[in-house]
């Protein structure tokens, strides 16, 4: 994402996923997890590390990890760090870039073996 602190090629920790629906469940507004995309329809935190998704045209992502939750979700609601706990997103690399909007569709690509 242009700009953002994580918008780096060595970084693991670029675009971070949440589902929409654990959002609504806590009551939180899109964003407020400081998440960079916020995905409706794709149930986020059961997608494996590997796995590939295209959003929009042309740029595509890949899951690398479970984004644990810290300390900060705190200062934006006690006892949020405990409740985010296994739904907070997933953290994604870019591994083709491109213009991403409000709306745009998102398809799972494949899966990629991870190399340890």
């Amino acid at each position: 994402m242009e700009g953002d602190k994580h918008a780096s090629a060595a970084s693991q920790r670029q675009v971070l996923l949440a589902d929409k629906q654990d959002l609504d469940g806590l009551g939180l507004e899109p964003g407020t997890i400081k998440e960079n995309l916020t995905i409706e329809g794709l149930a986020v935190m059961e997608l494996e590390p590997g796995t590939r998704l295209r959003v929009g045209k042309r740029a595509v992502l890949e899951v690398n990890k479970v984004c644990e939750p810290c300390f900060r979700m705190d200062e934006i609601r006690e006892g949020l760090r405990l409740q985010l706990d296994g739904r907070r997103g997933m953290m994604t690399t870019v591994v083709e870039g491109g213009p991403i909007q409000v709306g745009d569709p998102i398809a799972v690509l494949e899966r990629e073996e991870l190399v340890s």
